[in-house]
């Protein structure tokens, strides 16, 4: 049996290589040649010593006194280069301050004016000693604020947002003298951290509330120089006229200075009661209800439904809530002009998060699908005499 022998798809034919061994042979004899116009040049420019007939016949008398330049730098590189990482580690090691106020609105206990509050009234103290306004603390400092240990928040978490619809009956505040019910006592528990509302809603107010594990977040979604729309659905008893809506447009002089709507359009209405959907770019305490009762009506009924670039989804029914998205968060910041990477940061969930999310979002959604109706089983046709 004769076994044949395939030719692999890279291997050329033999004779056009031979051809070309041949032809390489009279280059082959002018190396001498070559080698000895490349030294003489090399001795002509000794600067293009490197550049030149490394493999020429001079090469190893070359070698033999060549210099090399790096291993012959002067000791005083070596050391400006140790110096220069000492700096960076001493850089990257050293804690920084930040001011006391700060850290504690990072935190979560309240907002900057509140802690300046705080810290004038002596109810701060930092390392067993009462802090003064202007105190600097680091990250080893203990921070304790009535009492009370606060930690720090001096990595980088997990920012994370969580939208309620708040009912009426419901007030904003983590406990009540008259034990009524308030708006943190339906949301998911927390390790480590808490919830921060940004703003607040009436008792008798109800639609969408942010929460955020972000101090200087919240504060920044709430700070009237970052210009957010707060859009309310209204219900208002009495004759609204043009005038009293220009009124309003133009700007109204309140108890706490002038304020306005920004927007105002009409909703659907029925005899004396007529909706509207207004926009205001402040959170003023009881701020809508004041403007509309500067111009002689009254405020029945008053429902909060967009915050910036959020509004309420259609399958989270009051008094329930929804994690946000990654990128409405980052919506979000862009919105109220926060730097993401700041103390906390815009991420992914785990997985054991995604999950209960996705479950929480799963079960709100059948919550508001209605029953299944049953449907009984076709009759089946008596069979027909033949």
């Amino acid at each position: 049996m004769v076994k044949k022998i395939t030719q692999h798809p890279f291997d050329g034919p033999k004779k056009p290589a031979e051809k070309f061994a041949k032809a390489a042979k009279p280059a082959a004899t002018s190396k001498s040649a070559y080698s000895k116009a490349t030294t003489e040049k090399s001795e002509k420019f000794p600067s293009r010593k490197k550049e030149t007939g490394a493999y020429s016949a001079a090469a190893p008398q070359k070698k033999a006194g060549f210099k090399n330049t790096r291993a012959d730098k002067p000791a005083k590189d070596e050391s400006t280069d140790s110096l220069q990482a000492t700096a960076v580690e001493n850089a990257t090691a050293a804690p920084t301050d930040e001011k006391l106020q700060k850290v504690l609105a990072r935190a979560g206990v309240g907002s900057r004016r509140e802690m300046e509050r705080a810290i004038e009234a002596g109810q701060v103290k930092v390392n067993d000693r009462t802090a003064t306004l202007g105190d600097r603390v680091t990250a080893n400092d203990k921070i304790f604020v009535n009492g009370h240990r606060v930690m720090a928040r001096s990595d980088l978490a997990r920012r994370r947002v969580i939208l309620y619809n708040k009912p009426e009956g419901e007030i904003c505040s983590r406990s009540d003298p008259e034990g009524r019910r308030t708006v943190y006592d339906g949301l998911p528990a927390l390790k480590g951290e808490r919830w921060i509302s940004v703003g607040r809603l009436d008792f008798n107010t109800s639609g969408l509330l942010l929460f955020t594990n972000d101090g200087e977040f919240a504060n920044k979604l709430m700070h009237p120089s970052s210009v957010i729309d707060r859009e309310y659905l209204v219900r208002i008893q009495g004759e609204v006229t043009d005038e009293m809506r220009q009124n309003l447009l133009d700007g109204v002089l309140l108890d706490d200075g002038v304020a306005r709507f920004t927007d105002i359009v009409d909703g659907a209405g029925e005899s004396r009661n007529s909706w509207f959907y207004c926009v205001v770019m402040e959170g003023r305490n009881r701020e809508v209800r004041r403007l509309w009762e500067s111009q002689g009506v009254k405020v029945s009924r008053l429902k909060r439904v967009r915050y910036a670039n959020i509004f309420i989804p259609s399958h989270v029914r009051v008094g329930q809530w929804i994690e946000l998205g990654e990128r409405e968060i980052a919506d979000l910041c862009l919105t109220a002009g926060f730097d993401k990477g700041t103390h906390t940061k815009v991420m992914q969930p785990t997985r054991d998060e995604s999950m209960k999310n996705i479950r929480h979002e799963k079960k709100l959604r059948a919550a508001t699908t209605g029953p299944k109706r049953f449907k009984p089983a076709p009759r089946k046709k008596p069979p027909t005499e033949s």
